[in-house]
């Protein structure tokens, strides 16, 4: 067996994070790194693992403990699914890749987001392969890349399950959990969320003169107050879940012209699109769109790009049993547990438009992801490890 918190020291002193965009030079940029690390630990454990190329560079890794019966000879087949980028460490007030324990909290970057979720679910995929419970089902732990800038780890992995492609994961798993920073409540439903640039162009000038020109900028502030109306007014009723909320929009980053002398020729901003109930991402970045045509007449100076990221909101028409019993497991262990809806995407719902019923399940709160001082309480991994193991072991083989 291994232990969760040695695990965790050892996962955020390991760099991995996301390019967003960019190449993966330089030692702390991707996840190559940490793959290497999880390679090492199942070889060492003598689970069976196999990498599973995504980008250049950034590979999904995933090990199996095969269940009493195997998935190929009709057994369940479960998929634990946690991912090794974490967001940048810049701007921290602690240093991001020294993990320090102190009252009981482990700071470090990616702490809480995810590598908390990851080092339980380690322990218990370990624990599992030493003790191997009767009527287990096979478990499979992939830690995949590239979640906080698109899912494209997840997105990668039903490749991996049609006929012949891998020995680990034979076919399509029967249920999923996806470890992100729950306090211990299951997530059955979450939004979903598109997120592209918008360019106002204009035509550039000497400020001396800007009437010869067109200030890209002041074009951009009429397209952001028809742009706020829509937030106040417009995108809440598009979309509802019961456990979720509503749909909301939030224009996050902005950038033009070149220096105070010149009358700016381009304008950039970067809107983050939360979609909820059963909104899809293309509808929703069209809809806007089509409202500023309208608004602005923006037709001849608004462009869109494709999106940066997309993802679907996960639902809770399907995975009520495996909600069920995770949460049983949980009671066990923690004394309570509900089944909740947060506003936030995860690889969750990519593995449910695949066709496997999927939930969100781990150790850690979101107000502490992504944070200056980002830190884990360590008795939510301890218990979350516990947790993940008695689901597995008690999960119908």
């Amino acid at each position: 067996m291994i232990d969760p918190i040695q695990t965790l020291c050892q996962l955020v002193a390991i760099p991995s994070v996301n390019p967003m965009g960019l190449s993966c030079d330089g030692d702390r940029l991707g996840e190559a790194r940490l793959t290497d690390h999880l390679e090492t630990l199942f070889r060492s454990l003598g689970i069976p693992f196999q990498r599973q190329p995504v980008h250049p560079g950034r590979d999904n890794i995933l090990a199996s403990v095969v269940g009493h019966v195997p998935p190929e000879a009709g057994g369940r087949l479960v998929l634990f699914s946690v991912h090794q980028d974490t967001v940048p460490g810049a701007g921290m007030t602690i240093p991001p890749w020294t993990p320090r324990i102190h009252e009981n909290r482990l700071y470090g970057r990616g702490a809480c987001d995810v590598k908390g979720g990851m080092a339980a679910m380690l322990a218990a995929i370990a624990r599992l392969h030493q003790e191997r419970p009767a009527a287990m089902p096979t478990i499979v732990v992939a830690c995949t890349v590239n979640e906080e800038f698109g899912f494209t780890g997840a997105a990668a992995l039903p490749r991996l399950w049609e006929p012949g492609v891998s020995k680990l994961l034979p076919r399509r798993p029967d249920a999923a959990v996806v470890a992100e920073p729950t306090s211990l409540q299951v997530v059955v439903a979450h939004k979903g969320v598109v997120r592209w640039r918008c360019h106002a162009r204009g035509r550039a000038a000497h400020s001396a003169q800007p009437e010869a020109g067109e200030n890209a900028i002041y074009r951009m502030a009429r397209a952001l107050v028809a742009i706020e109306r829509y937030q106040k007014e417009v995108v809440g009723p598009l979309g509802f879940h019961p456990l979720c909320g509503g749909a909301t929009l939030s224009v996050g980053m902005i950038a033009g012209g070149v220096s105070v002398n010149t009358v700016p020729d381009r304008c950039t901003i970067e809107i983050d699109r939360r979609l909820a109930g059963r909104e899809e991402p293309g509808p929703a970045q069209r809809h806007l769109i089509e409202y500023l045509q309208r608004q602005c007449d923006a037709a001849a100076w608004l462009e869109h790009e494709a999106p940066l990221m997309s993802g679907l909101p996960l639902d809770n028409d399907a995975n009520g049993p495996l909600a069920e019993r995770l949460a049983a497991a949980t009671c066990e262990v923690a004394g309570q547990c509900r089944q909740i809806g947060v506003p936030y995407a995860t690889d969750a719902a990519v593995l449910a438009a695949a066709g496997v019923p999927a939930v969100v399940f781990g150790p850690g709160s979101i107000a502490q992801a992504h944070t200056a001082d980002e830190w884990i309480d360590l008795g939510e991994v301890h218990q979350a490890a516990e947790i993940y193991y008695r689901f597995a072991r008690r999960c119908p083989g």
